[in-house]
């Protein structure tokens, strides 16, 4: 009897992330959407800008077998709350959301891994409120005011901006993608189910209006301030990794390399053949690393 051969095919979001459940948690101020699994230590995963809870699709499963993972939507994005708008700092909401959602699930201190703009948020949420914290993540995310110089950008930065301008303005199967790819190591790394999810999302009205202020280079907000200085990364004391990308477009290697020592005690696992979403692109080994250093084998 023949058998049929099937296409390779990459695993859906939700394949990956059978076993999870997703659900609205109300605290006293914000809804946070998340992403869950697991029991134990809390570890919460915060996405990039314009993304969602499903840009850690690939993690939230394998981190579930040691700890209580939260894949959220940040503020202003995916199905979580869209207000307060009328703010020069929604970053200081973002940073609020989080300590809500804490408050709300009982968790005294968590873990918190950021990407990009999440990188940002948990900068932020550690300088203010250290107390809330256990270890910290930054995956190919930082906002310091470095006193160095660094290699050039693998692509210009503006070119993000642009190209979330037009997914918003005109969201569809090809603006979305190509805003996408933009992050990628490889357009390859881009698959139709991961469109189509944050098409699904750019088509809300209210997160077009959230995004528009929430995001770099459209109008301030969370990826625009504040910056921190070189001295403020010595304030960090808890266990501490920096994940980057070779092919992170947003900074090279350098960059990675040269934050992580700023923090005292800080580790630092560069990914090879991977841009700004390590945490997708390379899922096992991003996996690995965060299992090791979590458990102190690191």
């Amino acid at each position: 009897m023949a058998t049929t051969q099937r296409a390779t095919e990459p695993k859906s979001i939700w394949v990956d992330l059978m076993g999870s459940k997703t659900r609205l948690i109300k605290g006293k101020r914000y809804t946070t959407r998340v992403i869950e699994a697991g029991t134990g230590e809390s570890l919460i995963f915060i996405h990039g800008s314009g993304g969602s809870a499903e840009a850690w699709s690939r993690n939230v499963m394998a981190l579930s077998k040691d700890f209580h993972v939260y894949a959220v939507d940040a503020l202003y994005h995916g199905f979580s709350d869209k207000e307060p708008l009328d703010t020069d700092d929604r970053q200081a909401h973002q940073v609020a959301a989080i300590l809500d959602l804490m408050d709300a699930e009982g968790i005294d201190k968590a873990i918190l891994d950021g990407e990009s703009m999440g990188a940002h948020i948990i900068f932020r949420l550690a300088m203010e409120h250290p107390e809330r914290v256990s270890k910290l993540i930054f995956t190919t995310g930082q906002r310091i005011n470095f006193k160095r110089t660094f290699a050039p950008h693998l692509r210009p930065i503006e070119t993000a901006g642009a190209l979330t301008q037009a997914a918003l303005d005109n969201p569809n199967y090809d603006t979305v993608r190509a805003r996408i790819e933009w992050l990628m190591a490889s357009p390859e790394n881009v698959t139709d189910e991961l469109v189509e999810v944050r098409v699904k999302f750019h088509k809300m009205p209210e997160l077009q209006v959230a995004m528009r202020g929430s995001i770099p280079g459209m109008g301030g907000g969370a990826g625009e301030s504040p910056r921190y200085e070189e001295g403020d990364c010595k304030r960090i004391q808890v266990p501490s990794l920096v994940v980057w990308g070779d092919h992170n477009p947003t900074g090279g290697p350098d960059i990675g390399e040269y934050f992580a020592s700023l923090i005292p005690g800080a580790k630092y696992h560069l990914i090879k053949d991977a841009g700004h979403w390590p945490q997708w692109e390379k899922p096992d080994e991003y996996n690995q690393v965060l299992s090791d250093f979590l458990n102190d084998r690191l």
